[in-house]
């Protein structure tokens, strides 16, 4: 029995939600540094990375789809550009919500603030680099 792309979506984000949901409700998180917020803030915080796990399985998807060539190309660059973010984004909602800066623990203050800036830089010139390999494939170059 083949199942389709949707159905696998809608069950992995299910899943993916369910699990975090578990986790979240056994993890102590320090509500005072919500200033004020309600738990939504936590929840609009978890939620943003199971949409950011899906865009990284399409990116990936549709690149090994477009079978290498100036797209393929581009789309693998913009998907490895979005895995950096999602890892970005995630050491930023454990940093908020439980005070565990990992880039600080191993780099130090200035060096762990010095990896942020560079992994969003790399996050930039990942995506802008696929974003323009499929311009010049789409210009015929």
């Amino acid at each position: 029995m083949k199942t389709s792309i949707r159905t696998k979506t809608a069950a992995a984000l299910l899943c993916t939600v369910l699990s975090i949901s578990a986790i979240a409700q056994s993890s102590p998180v320090d509500e005072g540094h919500m200033h004020g917020a309600t738990g939504m803030s936590f929840w609009f915080g978890v939620m943003e990375l199971p949409f950011l796990f899906i865009c990284v399985v399409f990116a990936f998807m549709t690149a090994s789809a477009l079978k290498g060539g100036k797209f393929g190309k581009g789309m693998k660059l913009m998907a490895w550009g979005f895995v950096v973010m999602a890892v970005g984004h995630l050491h930023m909602q454990v940093d908020h919500f439980y005070h565990f800066n990992l880039f600080n623990l191993l780099f130090g203050e200035t060096g762990g603030s010095l990896a942020w800036f560079l992994a969003l830089v790399v996050t930039w010139l990942l995506s802008a680099a696929g974003f323009y390999s499929m311009y010049k494939a789409g210009k015929g170059r």
